[in-house]
Parts: structure tokens; sequence; C-alpha cells
């Protein structure tokens, strides 16, 4: 018996449609032509995605079901309430043109599904569109018909979009493969690419064309016979009709290819209600359809020739901060967590009679002082022009509990990180107390321009490939660590440019800690997309700083246990925080 539900499981196919509940009634007929037309011998869940399930909605698609085809009402308000962002709205959209974004996320159980717009009418049998192979493309679509035969449309999607007309899908009919959306983190890129520019031309279609290029399955025109123009195929070869656009036999008594809509609309209990919107529809309202198209073309139209449109914006982009980001994410597949990705300054041997680091020569407290001085003016021009921002401070009462020495440790993802920390306790600092930063040898021995000037003179604690500076470092930081200064160290090891997950610690800064007898302060930074966007043509970002709870050494662990100890319950604290800020999951990617 169990045997048989799982293979019965398996054999679903799972169909869905979105739509508002003035919309249900299309989605009706689009769902009794499907049924009428599909293999009997397949399983098929159909899901309705909608912002309000309305009772009444629901009972007239009851007679729809039967022994192979089941019905389900699904509301998105909590889904969209969870991504808390403003979804664009043009014409006769509504926001549920947006719902297929959800569904890999939404239904896990699943590995691949079809999305289908509700002004359809299936012709074919639905489980063949259903049964092509994906392979790693993130969908199966067709080309779209608005974009190869119209010019405006289609010097809109080469200039605006980035993607070239013949390449261009229509999102109404998809097989989607969702287990790729979700480990490609579909939903999480629409989000973030609808921070950076908002498409009014066509909505959500345009953001996943943008996201699914060079991964589109392309199917037979057959699946998607748009009523726009000249016919993608002949009329005895369709196996789905799409009325786009102003193109609905509800609005207009000559609309193209109307009677398979009406055959199979007659089927339910829509088609007197269907019928009667056919004849309240009035000429002033095909006269705004009109409008409305010829508005369409001319916003693509003002697109195109945007000096700042999606495209220009991009192309504008930093070819190395685009390494930069592939070698993170090559990295991280690799869990080559605590290595480099910037290419960073040769390391040249930091010799003990280099450094001085406790700042016992006057020239050494003269630099310092001016480095310090000018650093801060420095940082804090970024922050006025708004080049840098920092957005909150959260928890610095756990850092005034901490009335010793420490070790802050944070995480490592810019130049600007440790001004953060350090803006944010400047004030809770003992006069004569620095933040001390303990910094990479390259940084100190061979970093050129004013970051290397603020590098070496800013209470800077440099760490060095010579065995005597080393000795000088330990000793140094004991002393500091003994008259109360905080040092910021990142165990993390490497920065990985605005990388926003806590990877694995090393133990450096625990040694630290533990050999010293301090407790150590977890700073975590979260980050947030501006509007703005920095020199490289990314998205500057807004900091908040996050002081968790201190870590002591226990009494009764040895120096060892207590490394670990300390290391561990500063990634979990860490770890948490990530996940409750960014509200996902910590996971890595691999392969």
């Amino acid at each position: 018996m169990e045997n048989t539900r799982q293979k019965n499981e398996q054999q679903i196919i799972p169909i869905f449609y979105a739509c508002d509940d003035a919309f249900a009634k299309f989605t009706a007929v689009s769902i009794k032509s499907l049924i009428e037309n599909a293999n009997k011998e397949k399983l098929y869940k159909i899901y309705i995605l909608i912002d309000n399930v309305i009772e009444e909605t629901v009972n007239a698609f009851i007679e729809l079901e039967n022994d192979f085809c089941q019905i389900e009402f699904v509301c998105l308000k909590e889904q969209l309430k969870k991504i808390n962002v403003e979804l664009p709205l043009r014409d006769y959209y509504s926001k549920t043109t947006y719902y297929r974004l959800f569904i890999a996320e939404m239904y896990p159980q699943y590995e691949k599904a079809i999305y289908i717009d509700s002004d359809t009418v299936v012709l074919g049998d639905i489980s063949e569109f259903f049964n092509f192979n994906l392979r790693d493309n993130l969908v199966g679509a067709c080309h779209d018909q608005a974009i190869l035969q119209t010019d405006v449309f289609a010097n809109y999607v080469e200039k605006v979009l980035g993607v070239d007309r013949s390449e261009y899908f229509n999102a109404g009919i998809l097989l989607l493969n969702l287990s790729a959306f979700r480990k490609e983190k579909v939903l999480e890129q629409f989000i973030k690419l609808l921070s950076l520019y908002t498409f009014v031309v066509a909505q959500d279609q345009d953001y996943l064309n943008v996201i699914c290029k060079g991964r589109v399955l392309w199917l037979n025109q057959a699946w998607n016979a748009e009523v726009y123009g000249e016919l993608p195929v002949k009329e005895s070869e369709i196996k789905i009709i799409h009325y786009i656009m102003v193109s609905k036999p509800w609005h207009y008594h000559d609309c193209r290819l109307k009677e398979y809509f009406w055959e199979y609309a007659k089927k339910t209990q829509f088609y007197n209600s269907i019928q009667a919107q056919l004849k309240e529809y009035t000429d002033s309202q095909r006269e705004g359809d009109e409008i409305s198209c010829k508005n369409l073309a001319r916003l693509a139209e003002e697109e195109s020739k945007r000096e700042d449109n999606y495209l220009k914006i991009i192309s504008k982009r930093n070819p190395e901060r685009l390494k930069v980001l592939e070698k993170i994410r090559q990295f991280e597949l690799d869990k080559k967590f605590d290595v480099d990705v910037e290419d960073d300054p040769e390391s040249l041997p930091l010799h003990p009679d280099k450094v001085d680091y406790l700042g016992e020569k006057i020239s050494t407290r003269l630099l310092t002082k001016i480095a310090n001085k000018k650093a801060v003016q420095y940082y804090e021009k970024l922050i006025k022009n708004g080049t840098f921002v920092i957005k909150d401070i959260n928890g610095l009462e756990n850092f005034r509990k901490v009335n010793c020495g420490a070790v802050i440790t944070c995480n490592h993802f810019s130049a600007f990180d440790n001004y953060v920390v350090y803006r944010a306790i400047r004030g809770e600092l003992k006069k004569g107390q620095f933040l001390y930063k303990v910094i990479r040898e390259g940084n100190y021995t061979n970093f050129k321009g004013i970051y290397g000037f603020f590098f070496r003179h800013c209470n800077t604690l440099p760490l060095s490939s010579n065995i005597s500076t080393m000795k000088k470092f330990m000793k140094s930081v004991s002393v500091l660590l003994s008259r109360g200064e905080k040092i910021l160290v990142y165990p993390e090891q490497a920065m990985w440019w605005n990388y926003k997950k806590p990877r694995p610690l090393k133990s450096g800064a625990f040694k630290l800690a533990v050999k010293n007898g301090v407790p150590i302060i977890p700073a975590f930074i979260t980050l947030e997309d501006t509007d703005k966007l920095d020199a490289d043509g990314f998205n500057i970002k807004a900091h908040t700083l996050w002081f968790l709870p201190p870590i002591y050494p226990k009494k009764d662990l040895t120096e060892k246990q207590n490394v670990e100890y300390m290391k561990e319950q500063n990634f979990n604290i860490w770890k948490e925080t990530y996940e409750r800020v960014y509200n996902t999951r910590l996971i890595y990617e691999s392969r």
C-alpha cells in the first residue's frame, strides 16, 4: 500500500496559476480546457496562487475536480510580507504576476512544475509539456512574439535588459526547474535585482529574463501561441493559446481564436458572468486599451534612451570587482574560507626594529595622532557624502559590560569595517585608550597611498613572518590588554568583499584572549543595499553593527579547551545573528 502511495506521489504533475478573485473566472476556463485535453492516466495537482481566498470562488472550482485532478487555492499574503519589498505595478497588471517567483521556495517537494497564465486555453496534452527534460536550464519557455515582431519592444530588451530579442521568452507559460531555482536562489536574486532597478515594461517577465539568461530550454511555439501579430504556428498545431496584452475574448467580439475560449467557458459556472463582462465592456474602455498599448510602446522607447537604465548601470561595474565576486563564489564552493581573494601587496618580512607596537617613541605617538585625526576626517567625509553608510549600532550594553582589556572579533568584508567598530565605541573608551587593530604583515610593510598610511599608524598591530617580531607582538598585546585596551581581530583571517555570511573562525584571536585571561566581545556587521551606486557600479552598503554578549574563558578548562570553547561560542552567536537578521539559514554553497 505504501509503495502504491509513493508511486502515485511521484507521478503528480504540479501546475500553478496565479490570479486575483476578479480574474479567477478566466483561470477556471483555462483549467477546464487543460483537464479535458490532458492524459487521464496521469495525476495533476493544480495550485491557484491568489491574494485573497473567497469561499464562493473556491466552491465554483469544485466541479472541475475529478479522479485525476485536484485543485487547491493558496493565499500568498504572508509570502509577500516576508520579502518586504514594493512590487512595481502598471496598467492591468496586479501583484499576482509576481507569484510564480515564490513557487520553488514554497514547494520544496517538487523538482519541476508548470506555470500557466490565466488568459490561456490549453488544447494539447499538458503532460507532454511537463515531460521535457530541462537538464540544467532554469526554465523551459517560448519566444515572446511581441518582442520578435515589434522593433520598439525588441530594442528595449536589447538596450535595457541586455537580452537579445531572439533570446527573450514569454513567462506566461513556463516549465520551471524548481530544484535549480532553489540552488541558484532565484527568489533572492529577484529581490536583489528589484532593489537595483525597477523594470516597468514587462515587469516580472523582465526580471526572469535577466536572471535566466543563457539558462532557457527553448520549446516549440505551439506551447505558447500568443494572439499577437502573425501567429507563430499554424492554428492546427497550437497546443496552448495565449491571449496576451489586450487580446481578450471577454473584451472584444472580434478577438482572434475566440471560439476556443468560449467553447470551454460554456462548460464552467462562470459563463454567464463572462458573457456579461463582454457586453458591459464599453468602447471607451477599448479606446483606453489602445492608449495603454501606445503608452507601453512609448515607455519602452523612453527606457531604451535612459542614460541610467539597467544595462548601462551594470556595464559600469568594475570587471575587477566582478572577478573578486566570482573568486569568492568559487572559494565558497571549495570551502577555502580563509584564502585571500584580493591581490594584496607583496608581504615583506617585518623586523622587530621596524615596528613600535606600544608607541614608545615620540615620533610613533606623533604620527599616530596625525593618522587617527586624518582617518576620522577621511571616513566622516565619506559618511557625509553618502558613499559610506552606517545605519545602526546595536548591543552597546554588551560592550559596556566589559571593564577590562578585551579582544573584539568582527567579520571582515571591507576596508571600512574597522571604522564601523571604532566609531561605535569611541565615546565609550576612557581617556588615552584606543581601538587597536591586528593587521596583515603586507598591509603594514608594503601598502601604498592613504590606506597604507592608516595601516602603519592608526594603532595597528601587524603580524609578522619573522619569529622575533611575533614575540614582540605577543608581549605587546599582553601589555595592551593588561592596561584595559580593546584589540580588534578578524578571526575569519581573509577579507571577502561584501560577503554577508559568517565564515569558519581561526584560533588566533581566542588564543590571545585565553593567554591573557580576557573576554571576547563578538561584533557582527550586517549589510543592506542602498539605492546609491559606488564607484565600481555596485550598490553602496548600509552597515548595522551588532555587539553580542561577551564570552569569558572558563576556569575549569585547559588553554586548548578554552580556545575551542570560545571559538565555537563566537561562531554560534554570529550564526544566530546572521540567520535572525537576514531571515535565512546559514548554508554554504557546495559543488
